[in-house]
């Protein structure tokens, strides 16, 4: 690998960084709200939405949903 090639590499990985950063945000928001929801307050058509949401939070890796709450309480 070149300089050149070297650097570009760098600059990609440094965003692939940041782009994980504000998913983390993300994901740890939506936990969070899940988490306070209380199901008897919300149309239906939220219930369906939030079950889907809390199928895709509890498929993700206990460390990554963990680093995405840590992400949240820092923010």
């Amino acid at each position: 690998m070149n300089k050149q090639d070297v650097e570009l590499l760098s600059e990609e990985v440094e965003m692939l960084m940041q782009e994980r950063a504000m998913l983390l945000n993300v994901v740890g928001a939506a936990a969070v709200l899940i988490s306070h929801a209380t199901v008897q307050n919300l149309p239906e058509e939220v219930v369906d939405a939030a079950e889907k949401l809390s199928k895709a939070l509890n498929a993700l890796r206990e460390e990554t949903l963990q680093d995405a709450l840590d992400a949240v309480q820092v923010a």
